[in-house]
């Protein structure tokens, strides 16, 4: 489980930015900052990406425009251009705290959590009060496996900010990733109450229901959560997962493929995939699905068992035994049972 979450930008205070400035070149960029500024509350944001270009046409020192429209492009899809922005403001303005919060924030969506956490770190002291500001050191320490700091900056955010929901939806999301299911059902349903329709929880709720084999009762839940995100790969892949659980193969399918095809590097749904392969009899493609989760992330759940059916459906009876063993010896209980009952 990943949830991810974005820091809502506070938009600058044009006037008082520019009130030792006079020129008619600087007075410009302000009317076209602030149209920028007028299409990103209102989320049109190739508009906001046009004004805030015309601001640094005008002014090409314009740190704030630069950062804006990195915001802009973040919101658009357009996590690489934003990234560059984000530098381009840095370079321009060195202390431009936001722009650090920005840039952490398309790191952590480029899966650079050690470029993320240098640049929070590098604000740490005059962010630190900030619930938002803890939520994301919480996820940059999640990304590096840190779990003690992670969990530390996830409770400051919360202490700060009970009702912060994205730092109860991350918090659930490590205790989950730990196993401790009642802590992360605490969580979730928390951040639920404050807000129904919150994507990830809504996601992670699933998870829990998932993991108690509700899968049924998971599916209109994770199905909720694809009605404001329907390109979400996680979420593709975990409705992809509740069919397979309910015996929805053909389902499943479309959906697990467009995950892998939007987020190769997610080990489980190339696990999930070969459990349909393994279901379909189709030994060859079960392992290279199987494998490739393994390549990517050899502590999914259950891979072992899975990845010992699939060598079993090839006939290699000696790959799966020692697949399984991997599993035991990684507390697979599944892997363990299938070993006890095949391999004596």
């Amino acid at each position: 489980m990943k949830p991810r979450w974005y820091f809502l930008l506070s938009i600058v205070n044009v006037s008082l930015f520019f009130a030792a400035c006079s020129s008619s070149d600087t007075d410009e960029a302000a009317q076209f900052f602030l149209r920028g500024n007028v299409q990103l509350q209102k989320r049109e944001y190739k508009e906001a990406i046009r004004f805030y270009t015309e601001a640094i046409d005008k002014k090409a020192d314009f740190a704030d425009a630069y950062s804006n429209r990195g915001l802009a492009k973040f919101r658009d899809g357009e996590i690489e251009a934003a990234l560059a922005d984000y530098n381009k403001a840095i370079d321009t303005d060195a202390d431009f705290g936001t722009a650090y919060v920005n840039r952490a924030d398309t790191y952590l969506a480029l899966g650079k959590a050690q470029n993320a956490l240098t640049d929070l770190l590098h604000i740490q002291k005059t962010y630190q009060d900030s619930t938002f500001y803890q939520s994301r050191l919480g996820e940059a320490y999640a990304g590096l496996g840190n779990v003690p700091m992670a969990q530390a900056a996830f409770d400051k955010a919360i202490f700060l900010d009970a009702r912060n929901v994205e730092a109860l939806t991350n918090r659930a999301a490590l205790a989950f990733a730990q196993k401790q299911y009642p802590s992360a059902r605490a969580d979730i349903d928390k951040a639920l109450s404050i807000n129904p329709n919150q994507p990830e929880a809504l996601n992670n709720k699933a998870l829990l229901l998932a993991q108690e084999k509700k899968y049924a009762d998971a599916v209109p839940i994770v199905d909720k959560a694809l009605g404001q995100k329907p390109n979400q790969p996680f979420y593709l892949n975990n409705k992809g997962f509740l069919l397979l659980m309910l015996n929805r193969d053909s389902e499943a399918l479309p959906l697990l493929r467009e995950s892998i095809r939007l987020n190769g590097q997610n080990a489980w749904a190339h696990r999930n995939l070969g459990i349909y392969w393994v279901r379909q009899k189709k030994a060859t493609d079960a392992l290279t699905a199987l494998k490739q989760a393994e390549a990517i992330d050899p502590s999914v759940d259950n891979l072992y068992a899975w990845l010992g059916q699939a060598h079993q459906l090839a006939g290699n009876k000696t790959a799966a035994c020692e697949a399984w063993s991997r599993g035991k010896l990684a507390n697979d209980a599944e892997a363990t049972a299938l070993l006890t009952t095949n391999c004596r």
